[in-house]
Parts: structure tokens; sequence; C-alpha cells
């Protein structure tokens, strides 16, 4: 569990399908087995060392995310798993991506803020609603607005800078979890 509030961007050192990520910050107290959110990608850390970790990707993962899309030099957003009793600065994330959105504009607004705008994927878009929870990139973010399956939302200037949010263009494919409350609401009116 994850409250995509990001801790470090990190570096991507190897590539595929066993990642080496280059970090410092997000390696306090997390030892061999824990899970640390890589792009909004829950994944289990393992080979720990000073200067950062390695973990696996599953075929699930590569075609569902854009971790397949990562090379050497990529940054990443990482997170620590939420420990009880800590605050919950954004809301609930899983580290269950659940696709990716296709960015389609970052306009500078003033003061140093942000409008960013994603496609969002057809079979997400009933999960999206105006000032609802969403993940990107494992950043816990608010919709702001939506029309056409197009979501919009603020970026403030902390935001934009202790993110890899600041290298995004046109087209960057984007992890996407929506708040799992919508999906539990879904099944519990329309079970299968």
């Amino acid at each position: 569990m994850f409250t995509g509030i990001i801790e470090e961007v990190g570096t991507v050192a190897r590539a595929g399908s066993r990642l080496r990520i280059e970090c410092h910050h997000v390696l306090r107290d997390v030892s061999e087995g824990s899970s640390i959110a890589v792009s909004g990608v829950c994944l289990t850390a393992v080979n720990i060392r000073s200067d950062g970790f390695w973990c696996d990707l599953s075929p699930e993962t590569l075609e569902r995310t854009n971790l397949g899309d990562l090379r050497e030099g990529s940054l990443v957003n990482l997170e620590r798993a939420a420990a009880i009793g800590d605050r919950l600065s954004g809301h609930i994330v899983q580290g269950h991506v659940d696709g990716t959105a296709e960015l389609l504009a970052l306009d500078p607004l003033e003061e140093g803020n942000w409008w960013l705008k994603v496609q969002i994927p057809a079979d997400l878009d009933r999960y999206v609603i105006h000032k609802g929870s969403i993940a990107l990139d494992g950043v816990s973010l608010t919709v702001a607005s939506l029309e056409g399956g197009v979501a919009g939302v603020a970026i403030i200037p902390h935001t934009y800078e202790n993110t890899v949010m600041r290298c995004y263009g046109p087209g960057t494919r984007l992890n996407v979890e929506v708040d799992v409350l919508g999906k539990y609401v879904e099944k519990l009116l329309h079970p299968s």
C-alpha cells in the first residue's frame, strides 16, 4: 500500500525484465523483499545495496505498464510502502497499475504550476471522476477536469520539481492506477 507521495527520483542502471534502480533515500529501513513503488508499480526489492536495488518484472508487468519502455538513464518515481501510523498525505494507492495513458499536454501556468492532460484508456474511463483521485506514474493527483476521456490535473511546483514529470513530453505513456474504491463499488453493484 502506498500514498502516491513520491519520496525520490531514481535512475535506471539496467533495464529489462531484471531492473536495477540507483537511489538512496528510499533504501532507508528497506530490507530484502520490501515493496517499493517504481513509477507507480509495486515491485519487490531484492539484492539491496547502498546505492540501489534490483527488482524482477513479470510478463504481466511489462505488458500492462510503461516499465518495458525504460532504458539505462531513465528516471523513475520511487516511494516506499506506507507504514501503519503514517499520515496518508495522498490517497490509497496499491501499486497495481490498471493500464497506461498517453500524455497529451503539459502546459505551464502562472507561478510554476502546470496543467497536465492525459487520454484515459476507454476501459478505465468509467472509474475516473471529476474531483476524484488518480495515480499517474505513482503520483497521487486530483482529477480537475474530465471531458471525452481526457483528464486534466493541476501540477504544483513541488510535484513538478520532485518527480519525473519534468521529463514528460507529448506522447509519453504514463502508468495509470484508478481509485480502487470505484472498482469495488462496480463489483458490488454488478457482480459477474
